[in-house]
This record gives C-alpha cells, sequence and structure tokens, in this order.
C-alpha cells in the first residue's frame, strides 16, 4: 500500500501557491559569457579606469611570479598562483567600496592585495609564521581560506549580520569551481536567498578542482546555472575580461546594497600554472589546452584594447613593468628576513576568551622555554 492508497489520504489538486514562487527566467543566467573587450561597448570604458586595472594585473602577474619562486627557495611552504586569473582577482577587490567586506579562498591573494592588504602579510599565513598574517578588520578582508567554500557561510552571516544593524554593507565572497560541490556552498546560497543577504558569491571556474575536471563535478549547463535552485538571480561572465567581469560584480554590489539580495557570478577563466608548487599538473590536463587558454591572456587582452585606442605605449607598458619588479624585489628582500618568532603567540588570536584548556598548555609551554633559557645560559 502506498501513502495515497491510505485511508484519508485525499489531497486536492496542487492550489496556485504550489506552483513556483517567482519566475525562473529573470534568474538565468546568459546564454554567453559576458564580454565588453572586443566589443563596440569597450568603446564607452572610462580610459582611467582601464589604466588603472591594467596596472593592478601587471603587478598581479609579477607577484604570482615572484612568490612562486620564493616557494621553490624554500621561503614558502606553499604558494596557490593565480597567473590566467588576474582579472577576477582585481575586478573583485575594485568592485567593492571600503566600507564592504571581502571574503577570500586560499588562491585569491591577489584580490587582498588590491584591496590594499601589505604583500608580505598575504603570504605570512603560506610561509607558516603566524595564525592569519593581518588583521582582517584593517581592511575588512577576511582570512585567506584553506578548507574549501567555508569562507561563504561566514560571508553570509557578515552580510545578514550588518543588515540587521542597518549598516550599509556588501560581502563578496571568491570560491572555486571545487568548492561548488561542498555543503558550504549549498547552505551559504539557501541562507543567503531566504534572508536576502546582501553578498555577492563570485565562482571562478578554472576547470580543474586540482587534477579533476569540472565535468567530473556537475551535470549543471553551467555553476551559475545553480543560482537558479535557490531562487539567486545568475550571470556567466568572461573571467579573462578584467572589465566585464567588473562591471558584472559592481552591478551585484550595487544591486546587494539596494536590498535586492544575493546575487552568483560564474567567471570563466584559467589557472595557467599548476594547483600548488606540490601538484603536477602534466598528469591531468595537455600542452595544448594550456597554450590555448594563453591566447586569452587577462593582461594581454587589455593591453590590446588600450594600445588599439591609443591608450596604452610601449613606454607606458615598459613603465608598469618597471614598477612591477621594484614590488618584487621589495617582496623578495622582505620574506629573504627571518622574522623573530614568539612561541607563545600560539595562544594569542585563537579565541576572545582563552579556555582553561589553553591557558594550562600556555603555562606548560612557558615552563619549558623557561627551563630550555636556563639550560642555555649554564
Amino acid at each position: 500500500m502506498t501513502v495515497l492508497e491510505q485511508p484519508g489520504s485525499h489531497r486536492p489538486p496542487p492550489s496556485r501557491a504550489w506552483r513556483p514562487r517567482t519566475d525562473p527566467a529573470p534568474l538565468l543566467p546568459d546564454a554567453e559569457p559576458y564580454r565588453l573587450l572586443g566589443t563596440p561597448a569597450a568603446e564607452a570604458l572610462d580610459p582611467a579606469f582601464l589604466r588603472l586595472l591594467h596596472g593592478h594585473l601587471v603587478r598581479g602577474r609579477r607577484y604570482n611570479t615572484q612568490a612562486t619562486a620564493l616557494t621553490r627557495q624554500g621561503r614558502l611552504a606553499v604558494y596557490p598562483s593565480s597567473s590566467g586569473q588576474e582579472a577576477c582577482q582585481v575586478a573583485a577587490a575594485l568592485a567593492l567600496e571600503e566600507r564592504d567586506w571581502l571574503f577570500p579562498s586560499y588562491r585569491d591573494t591577489l584580490a587582498a592585495i588590491a584591496r590594499g592588504l601589505d604583500p608580505v602579510q598575504a603570504l605570512t599565513l603560506l610561509r607558516g609564521d603566524w595564525h592569519t598574517g593581518y588583521d582582517p578588520r584593517e581592511h575588512r578582508v577576511a582570512p585567506l581560506c584553506t578548507p574549501l567554500a567555508t569562507q561563504l557561510p561566514h560571508a553570509v552571516g557578515l552580510a545578514h549580520a550588518a543588515r540587521l544593524k542597518g549598516d550599509d554593507v556588501v560581502a563578496l565572497a571568491m570560491v572555486g569551481d571545487g568548492g561548488t560541490s561542498e555543503g558550504d556552498f549549498h547552505e551559504a546560497l539557501n541562507f543567503a536567498a531566504v534572508w536576502k543577504s546582501p553578498v555577492v558569491f563570485l565562482v571562478q571556474n578554472n576547470g580543474f578542482a586540482i587534477s579533476v575536471p569540472l565535468s567530473k563535478q556537475t551535470a549543471a549547463p553551467s555553476l551559475a546555472h545553480k543560482g537558479v535552485g535557490y531562487g539567486i538571480p545568475a550571470r556567466l561572465v568572461d573571467g579573462n575580461d578584467a572589465p566585464a567581469v567588473h562591471e558584472v560584480l559592481t552591478e551585484a554590489v550595487r544591486r546587494a546594497r539596494a536590498g535586492g539580495g544575493p546575487t552568483l557570478v560564474e567567471a570563466l577563466t584559467y589557472r595557467v600554472e599548476a594547483h600548488t608548487n606540490a601538484d603536477d599538473s602534466t598528469r591531468y590536463r595537455s600542452d595544448a589546452e594550456v597554450t590555448a587558454w594563453r591566447a586569452h591572456d587577462p593582461v594581454e587582452l587589455l593591453e590590446r584594447e588600450l594600445t588599439r585606442r591609443g591608450l596604452l605605449t610601449e613606454k607606458d607598458i615598459a613603465v608598469e613593468r618597471e614598477a612591477a619588479e621594484r614590488m618584487a624585489a621589495d617582496l623578495r628582500e622582505r620574506m629573504n628576513e627571518d622574522p623573530p618568532l614568539d612561541p607563545m603567540e600560539l595562544f594569542d588570536h585563537v579565541y576572545a576568551r582563552r579556555t582553561d584548556q589553553l591557558t594550562r598548555q600556555a603555562e606548560q609551554l612557558r615552563a619549558e622555554l623557561a627551563a630550555a633559557e636556563e639550560g642555555t645560559d649554564r
């Protein structure tokens, strides 16, 4: 006997309230990735802002290569390069107002730096010197998040709390395509949609979750289509077109600030380097694939647009690259310094109020350090 065959199981036909609460059509993402560079719409873009974007991209590319070199020199334990994804990183930071919050993943160091974070502080966690490496409140950049997608519910919580307090704040949360397979992604989008939280989700779809291709993660038409299931409008954008990513994110931030709720943005991009220095990407993708994406390089795309319009000369490009080299030299010099480390800092900034267990552990370590120092003095 089925449930419907049981006594008293008769149900009237579904009422109108049973039907979809909203029209799904406005929630659907673009049929093709949104682009600006190389289109007539690019002519209307602000030249000064395009040059600003270009400078950030050039410095970001050099930062990636320098940080990768530091791992080979033993100065970093690991570095997840974002080479090829610089447009997403820079656009995300520049789309926010000073009062807003950025919630990055471990690969989003460039977004944090574009937000104003010290380049050395952005690498401190990856060097293993300190807890986070910076004060999140100073630039409103949450800690670089290594566990996949756990920063997404945090972003929703902050955005929801800000709205309850009446603060004019938007949170922008960044995640990779692999992170969309985590339960935290579902929970964050569901809560954000129900609460209409002022949060923007940026998915950087670089094709692989380490070695797992997107086709092994989802059968959805696109990751942007996932927004429809939560009642969230979605956008699909060329993630290597810096002005396009910035425009889409700026509109999403403006909508969130005006009370329109969350937006899901999928940026199609590609990491041309390995997942980290511990990864051998030749085992799961071909050189031809990487070469094809290098032809769609975000730095070169913007440089071509600017030079075509006469807004950037070879001399201008050289100036930006020289500035990037100075930044890299400063980063290299400061990262080659061994910072003074206090083992007792292990217990700082863990809890606002230290637990009894941590207090006992701190006392034990303090005694061990004192004994070691006494032994050295003898």
